[in-house]
């Protein structure tokens, strides 16, 4: 790489954040922290500032405003707050990449933003396709700003597809761990708690992430992200239960042939690849060690165990603004599952009744997205 990179990190102090801060500081001769941004966390969001010396930080929660800028007073750096910040510093001419690492629909603005800049994408908020992938992807197109996968899957798809130019995909196979309860029985799901659901097996999460993949909610978005990042119809998406977590995903060509990725799982890897791309750097770290591996399991998803799954498919064949709201939904359950408000059977339930009573918009526009949204949390928010 011939000079840094100024890269912007969006939800810096958040898991994806964090991590991408680490690959940083192991390629300090590649890569600049140009921009950082939080949500609320100005502890965390000084403490980086102070180390990675960016150009710009934003705190989205403007009461933390004065704390952020006070304790960055000796440095030259710029601090802003609020959402309309974070749309706005994307646009830096400095700016050579954007990561997108916001959890939720808060991610939709900003990427937009970026893309209009014409930025780079790294995505990492699945969210932003979720709700608006066609929208999304036209305005890439329009203003030739490429989006690279940072999630595990759609990087090692991404990867598998490297060099294959226009071959036909038959098939995505989109693999997932199963999470902390793959092999609990639907009587015993009933009564597991918010604890039990964050210890997942085999990768460190946020906490909205880790409920995701407990409901298997977070492979119904991957499926939906895939599906626009690939050009590959849902139906033509496979989910695979995969525990061992070392084969990240795989892609089936026309003549049969599978071309997979395989890793140990560390999220270091898809972030400084999509960094770097498409040149791959040195990682410290673990190594998969294939002699040590007993097998390799495949499993088909228990969908009536985890019924969000299949609500996800349902919401891809719909289109329009279902998996809008579909989104919302999730995101409210999720919180309130969190916060011990509603069991974990209750999550697919207010789900599907959010999805059958939203007005269905089959061309929806950015501010439908938007009107959808709020409507959608409203009807959750009502059945909690």
């Amino acid at each position: 790489m011939t000079r840094k990179k100024h890269i912007a990190i969006l939800g810096s102090t958040g898991s994806i954040g964090t991590q991408s801060l680490d690959v940083i500081s192991r390629h300090a001769d590649c890569f600049e922290a140009h921009t950082l941004t939080a949500g609320s966390n100005a502890t965390l969001l000084i403490e980086q500032a102070r180390r990675f010396r960016p150009d710009t930080v934003v705190i989205a929660d403007e009461s933390k405003w004065n704390e952020v800028r006070e304790a960055l007073s000796d440095l030259p750096i710029k601090v802003y707050s609020g959402t309309d910040a974070l749309c706005e510093v994307v646009q830096n001419s400095d700016i050579d990449m954007v990561l997108t690492a916001m959890v939720g629909f808060a991610g939709l603005r900003p990427t937009i933003a970026a893309i209009k800049a014409r930025k780079p994408i790294a995505l990492a908020n699945k969210e932003t396709l979720v709700v608006a992938g066609e929208l999304i992807m036209q305005l890439c197109v329009s203003r030739g700003a490429p989006i690279l996968p940072v999630d595990s899957e759609h990087s090692a798809i991404f990867q598998s597809l490297a060099g294959e130019g226009d071959n036909i995909i038959e098939k995505i196979l989109l693999t997932a761990s199963g999470g902390p309860f793959r092999q609990t029985s639907a009587e015993n799901l009933a009564h597991v708690t918010p604890a039990d659901a964050l210890r997942h097996p085999n990768w460190t999460m946020g906490p909205k992430i880790t409920i995701d993949s407990a409901t298997l909610m977070n492979k119904g978005f991957e499926m939906i992200e895939a599906r626009w990042l690939f050009g590959v119809a849902p139906e033509r998406i496979e989910v695979l239960i995969h525990p061992e977590s070392a084969v990240h995903s795989a892609v089936q060509f026309a003549d049969g042939s599978i071309k997979a990725q395989l890793g140990v799982p560390d999220m270091r890897l898809p972030i400084q690849y999509a960094f770097s791309y498409p040149e791959r750097l040195p990682l410290d770290g673990s190594r998969l060690d294939l002699f040590a591996m007993n097998a390799l399991t495949f499993e088909r998803p228990d969908v009536e165990r985890f019924p969000c799954l299949p609500l996800a498919y349902e919401a891809a064949a719909r289109g329009g603004n279902i998996p809008c709201a579909m989104n919302a939904a999730n995101e409210v359950v999720n919180l309130a599952f969190r916060e011990s408000r509603i069991s974990f059977a209750h999550i697919p339930e207010i789900i599907a009744e959010t999805i059958a009573r939203i007005p269905f918009e089959a061309s929806a526009t950015l501010d439908s997205y938007f009107s959808t949204d709020a409507e959608a949390r409203r009807l959750a928010g009502e059945m909690l």
